[in-house]
């Protein structure tokens, strides 16, 4: 197929379901796209912190979901609790960090919505933001995280005089023959890899080891962008803004001059 990424190959490391429409792009325009998750999604080893949080929703002023994964583990628990969903971005108040998180909730928890969203940033630091802008001070949340999740919001939202609950709804690990997969895509070559979080940074690095030293990278967001190059990876460019459709616009600018 020919376009502008015509004989380019591009590493995706997110989950398929995750990155549909960056891959689709990147295949339109000529990239032979390489998937490659570099983290897997799991329960957590104990949900009884977590379940004991979702039963007491109705004390909590906000439910902010940060990510697609985290929608769908809540949800997970809500079916295996038999918790009714009534409350959910009615009673409690949703806030989501972009428009794919906005997009899972509704469509795990019908009828329900999203009362806050950034505007721009579609990342942590956005909605912290926006939580600034209208005030938070006595307000009390809930957020159902990765075991891995930054400090970011929490931490903002508690300096900004808020109460936080951080309870771990999935754990994000390495697949255990990632590394003989990757290297086998690393003999063949690659053009460039692109980074979601720094989780998958951290998955990469791990499990490429040396080669994985200056080797081109394109990340989501100014978190993933500083455990890249705190890992030695020679970062290319972020995505503006920071979603599968602020990825591609880099990809695309960040060849067109090489031809």
């Amino acid at each position: 197929m020919s376009g502008p990424l015509h004989g380019r190959r591009i590493l995706v490391t997110r989950r398929p379901e995750q990155s549909e429409g960056l891959t689709k792009g990147l295949a339109a325009a000529g990239a032979d796209v390489v998937e490659l998750p570099l983290l897997e999604i799991r329960a957590p080893e104990d949900t009884g912190p977590l379940d004991a949080a979702l039963g007491r929703l109705h004390a909590y002023d906000w439910l902010v979901f940060t990510s697609a994964n985290a929608v769908e583990a809540v949800r997970a628990r809500f079916v295996a609790l038999g918790l009714s969903d009534a409350a959910v971005g009615r009673g409690t108040a949703v806030a989501s960090v972009g428009a794919a998180t906005s997009d899972a909730f509704r469509a795990a928890f019908a009828g329900g919505d999203v009362s806050l969203a950034p505007a721009a940033q579609f990342r942590a630091e956005g909605l912290l933001e926006a939580f600034r802008v209208r005030g938070v001070t006595g307000e009390r949340f809930l957020i159902p995280a990765s075991d891995r999740a930054a400090d970011v919001l929490p931490a903002g939202l508690r300096d900004a005089g808020a109460s936080v609950d951080v309870v771990t709804a999935y754990r994000t690990v390495t697949p255990p023959d990632l590394a003989p997969r990757l290297a086998s895509i690393l003999n063949e070559g690659l053009d460039i890899a692109l980074f979601a979080s720094p989780s998958a940074v951290a998955g990469f690095v791990a499990a490429a080891g040396s080669r994985a030293v200056a080797f081109p990278a394109g990340v989501i967001g100014p978190v993933t962008r500083a455990r890249a190059e705190a890992s030695s990876l020679d970062v290319k460019f972020e995505a503006r803004p920071s979603n599968d459709a602020g990825m591609l616009a880099q990809v695309l600018a960040f060849f067109a001059p090489l031809g």
